[in-house]
Formats: structure tokens, sequence, C-alpha cells
């Protein structure tokens, strides 16, 4: 089977775990051609340890011949300069989340796709891990009954006391729902299905957030997003979903995802993450019961840290987008799946800017299962 080569866009804090999973754990499934980055240094580290090209401008590397799927994961606001860079070379592209900072500019990338025949694809892909694949095959196999309702639950007290560079969390394309809101939308819209209309409020909660991570320490962010968003999701099956984005909350006792049923309740684990703990407790039952969904590997050591990493398949999107290229199959981690949950978070925001509800007018097939 052909592989498929990748030009990585962006060498920032998120690719170190791209490329040690694209060269290493899917490497015999796909091939890292390149890498580029605005700061030189970074991307010429990238390349001296992943062993790939450093090429110096995303025009040359959207354009090099070793090149057939570009992987933008720069930040959100030059997602949508770089996506139409690489659909007018003629390369498929895999956006990081989110797609684009807006329906405009995501509409526009999609239609440049599908005008030139090539697959787009995105983030997030923690979906396709085992913990949401063991939730969705549980609420498709009927083990709770018809879904009637979902709560999600996204609260901290944001990035600027651990990320190097933390600016960009607050600023347009930015904010809890948008940053890791994504995971969760997209794990509710592969369990549940589209969502037809949404409801919601924002607010701000702080003007301005002081940096305390290195090497910004001290520098003071203005905060130009709302951070702690209340959203209402009525699904086209029926169900209910609320989901609570913030970055204003110091601690709490609430669930990732709790998904109620006729017959029974699913916890649904951490969807930042490709595995966790999943719980199902039916109607007739005294306790919760663990199902298993290869939580455990073999090497999963006990350490924080060094769980989050060892369970981290990040780049298990875009592997299944470049088999699917070769094998003339949908990749699920889709252009309409992506287009949808941007279309599904920015209307929760038009909702609160409008005080009303948001029609929504995508929609989107839920992904093949993972094994199908």
């Amino acid at each position: 089977m052909a592989i498929q080569r990748i030009g990585v866009v962006g060498c920032g804090n998120i690719s170190g775990i791209y490329l040690r999973n694209l060269t290493g754990l899917f490497g015999k499934r796909v091939k890292v051609s390149a890498v580029t980055d605005v700061i030189e240094e970074r991307a010429a580290k990238a390349s001296e340890k992943f062993n790939v090209r450093h090429i110096k401008k995303t025009a040359d590397l959207v354009q090099d011949p070793e090149v057939d799927i570009v992987l933008n994961i720069t930040p959100p606001l030059t997602h949508y300069e770089v996506s139409m860079q690489a659909l007018n070379a003629g390369k498929h592209l895999y956006n990081e989340k989110v797609t684009c900072v807006d329906r405009q500019e995501a509409g526009k990338v999609l239609n440049l796709a599908k005008e030139k025949g090539l697959r787009l694809g995105g983030s997030p892909d923690t979906f396709l891990g085992p913990a949401i694949q063991a939730c969705r095959k549980i609420v498709d196999d009927g083990w709770i009954g018809r879904p009637v309702a979902a709560h999600a639950f996204l609260m901290n007290h944001g990035m600027e006391h651990w990320h190097p560079d933390p600016n960009f969390f607050y600023q347009r394309g930015g904010g809890p729902m948008y940053d890791v809101g994504v995971y969760y939308v997209t794990a509710l819209i592969n369990i549940l299905g589209p969502v037809k209309r949404v409801s919601g409020s924002a607010q701000k909660g702080l003007p301005e957030r002081l940096i305390t991570s290195e090497p910004l320490n001290g520098t003071v962010i203005k905060v130009g997003v709302p951070t702690h968003i209340a959203g209402v999701m009525d699904f086209a099956s029926g169900a209910v979903g609320v989901m609570v984005a913030s970055n204003d909350v110091y601690s709490h006792s609430m669930p990732f995802i709790e998904i109620y049923g006729t017959e029974g309740t699913l916890q649904v684990p951490d969807p930042n993450y490709f595995r966790g703990e999943v719980k199902l407790r039916r109607f007739w039952e005294e306790d919760w019961s663990i199902i298993p969904n290869l939580t455990q590997t073999a090497d999963n050591p006990k350490d924080k840290d060094d769980w989050h990493s060892v369970n981290n398949l990040r780049g298990l999107g875009i592997t299944d987008m470049a088999e699917a290229i070769v094998e003339g199959r949908p990749h699920r981690a889709s252009a309409e799946l992506t287009y949808h949950v941007l279309d599904v978070m920015e209307g929760i925001h038009d909702a609160s800017a409008s005080g009303k509800y948001c029609e929504l007018e995508s929609m989107c097939e839920r992904p093949a299962p993972m094994g199908r």
C-alpha cells in the first residue's frame, strides 16, 4: 500500500506529540516528509530530533513534490491562510483544532477542497480512541436505552500558569469552548449525532490575565473572548445536551460528560484524551460498572504526566485520513464533522449575543466506528 507523505507546518507546543507518533507509533502507515515554522530554530530542532527535512518557508513546503498532505498545526488565527496555500498547491489538508476561527473562513476552505477534489480533515481525533469508541458502542447497542440528555463540564482556570505562550488562548479563535470544548462537542456528536439548534450565554470572567509560566512570567494578557460559556444543544435525535466551558473556575466536582438514557446512565471520560475509565449504571443496578476499553496498556506507567504521554494517540486522525485516501473510503475526522462542530460552538456564542436560539445550517454524518 502506498504511504502518504506529510508536511508539518508549525513546530510549537503540540507538535512534539504529533511528530513522535507520526514517526513512531504510526510510522509504518504514514511518512513525515518535512517540517517548517516561522521560528526557524523550532523547525530546525524538530528536524534534527525526528530526522526529517527542514524547509524554511511554508510556501516552499506546500509546493514540495514529496508532500502529499499538509498538517497545519499553526495557531488558529493562521489556519485559514495556511489552509488556502496548501489546497491551492494541490495538497490534501489536515488542520489542528479549530479548523478555522469562524464559519466564513471554514466554509471557504471546505468549498475549495471540494472544488479541487482534495481531502480535508481536522482535529480533534480523540473520539477515535478506545474510550469514546467504547461509549459510542454502548449507546449504539442500546445499553442505556434511548439517549434523552447529556451534561458536559469543562472547567478550569486557564492556561497562563503552564503554557509557554498562552496569549492566543484568549484571543479570537480561542477561549475555553474553542480550545478544549471542541473535544467535548466532537465526542458528543460522535456518540449522539448532529445538532440542529443551540442556545447559550457567555461572559468574560476577567478583563486581564497574568502569565505566571516561563518565559513570559509577569506579562499581562488582555482578554478578547468570553471565558465562561453555558450552552444548550438540541440534537437531531431529540436528545438535549447542556455544556459549560469555563476558564473562570478554580475547582469543581462535576463529571466530564454524562449521557442519560431511558434505561441507564453512561459516564464518559475526559474527551481530551484517547483512553479513560468508562462507567455504566443501568436502572436496576445498585452500583457503577467499569467497561473495559483498552484503558490500560502494557507500558502504562502510574505517574500522571507519563500516563498522559503514553495514552496520547494524537495523529490517529490524519493517519486514518492518509489510509482513506489510498483505500478510497471516507475518513473519519472529516471536513463536514469539523465544520459542524465549529458551527455548534460559534452558534452558542451567537445565541448569547442575540438572546435567541440559533438554528444550525450544517449537518454531518456520524463517522464510521473504528474497525469498520
